[in-house]
C-alpha cells in the first residue's frame, strides 16, 4: 500500500516535469561540471579552501560567544564579492578567454581547422622528439595554452614559423645558434627559441635532474603550460605540467599524453598511426 503510494506520487511529479525543464537542468549540470573542472586545473581551489576555512571559523566564533573575532569576520564577508572579484581575477579573466576561443570558436567551421592543425603540429613534434631522442639531442619545447606566455616568448629570437620535425631538430641541433633555451609553441606556430625558463625551487626534486628539466617544471609550476624535455644525456622524453613531470615516456605515449592535454579529439584511420615508428621499423 506505502510502496503503490509512493509510486503514484512518484509519477505526479514526473508528470510535471517538461523538456524545457530537463534542459534547464542539463545545462545547469553542464556548468558546474566546467565551474568544477577549471577550479581543479588551477590554483583556484587553494583560495577557496581558505575561504572556506575563515568561514567555518567565523561560525565557531558565533557559536562561542567569541563576539569580536566573529565581528570582525562578519564585517569582512560583507566584503566578500568584491574580495573574490580581486582575488580571482586571473582565473575569471582565462576563463572568459578560454571560453571566447574555445567555446564560441567551436560553433564555427574555424574550430575543426584548427584542431586539424593542432593535430599536426602534435605529430610533428612527437616525431621531432622521437628522432632527437634517438640522436641524444636535448630539448626544450613549449606549448602555450590559456596562460599567456608573452613574457617568455620576448626572451628569446622570433621565429614565427609553420611546425615541421625537421625544423625543430634543426633548431636544437647541438652548437647551433638556436639550439640553447626552450622553444615556444603558440597557435600552432613555432612562435620563439632560445627562451628562458623559471627553474622549480622545489627542494624535493631528484638531483639527477639536470636544469632543462628543472626549467621545464619550473615553467609549469608558474603557467599552465605543456613543457616536453629531452635529455641529452639518456635521450628520454618527459613531460611536465602542473609542477609535475613523467619521465620515460615512449612516442606513442607522448602523442596521447598531447592529444589529452591540448584537448583534441583524435581520430585517425587505420594504418596511419605513428609513421614516424613504421619508417623507422623499415
Amino acid at each position: 500500500m506505502i510502496l503503490d503510494k509512493f509510486y503514484n506520487t512518484l509519477l505526479n511529479q514526473f508528470s510535471f516535469i517538461q523538456i524545457t525543464d530537463i534542459l534547464d537542468i542539463l545545462i545547469i549540470a553542464y556548468v558546474i561540471y566546467k565551474c568544477l573542472k577549471f577550479i581543479r586545473d588551477t590554483k583556484t581551489i587553494q583560495l577557496l579552501k581558505g575561504i572556506i576555512i575563515l568561514v567555518a571559523i567565523m561560525q565557531l566564533s558565533y557559536f562561542a560567544d567569541l563576539h569580536a573575532v566573529y565581528y570582525v569576520l562578519q564585517n569582512a564577508m560583507q566584503l566578500g564579492l568584491i574580495a573574490i572579484l580581486i582575488v580571482f581575477q586571473p582565473e575569471l579573466r582565462r576563463g572568459l578567454e578560454h571560453l571566447g576561443r574555445r567555446g564560441m570558436g567551436r560553433m564555427f567551421a574555424f574550430a575543426g581547422e584548427y584542431e586539424d592543425k593542432t593535430k599536426k603540429a602534435i605529430k610533428a613534434v612527437v616525431e621531432a622528439c622521437h628522432n632527437m631522442s634517438k640522436s641524444r639531442i636535448g630539448a626544450l619545447i613549449v606549448f602555450e595554452r590559456e596562460e599567456k606566455l608573452g613574457d617568455i616568448i620576448n626572451t628569446g629570437i622570433d621565429i614565427n614559423a609553420d611546425i615541421s620535425s625537421e625544423l625543430i631538430v634543426n633548431v636544437f641541433i647541438p652548437k647551433t645558434p638556436l639550439h640553447d633555451g626552450a622553444m615556444i609553441i603558440r597557435e600552432n606556430k613555432i612562435a620563439s627559441a632560445t627562451c628562458f625558463l623559471p627553474l622549480t625551487q622545489n627542494q624535493r626534486l631528484s638531483r639527477d635532474l639536470g636544469t632543462r628539466h628543472r626549467a621545464g617544471i619550473g615553467l609549469s609550476e608558474e603557467a599552465d603550460a605543456v613543457v616536453i624535455i629531452v635529455s641529452e644525456e639518456t635521450g628520454r622524453i618527459s613531460i611536465a605540467v602542473g609542477g609535475e613531470i613523467q619521465m620515460n615516456l615512449t612516442p606513442e605515449q607522448l602523442e596521447k599524453k598531447l592529444f589529452d592535454l591540448l584537448d583534441v579529439n583524435k581520430e585517425e584511420k587505420p594504418g596511419k598511426r605513428n609513421k614516424f615508428l613504421r619508417k623507422e621499423r623499415n
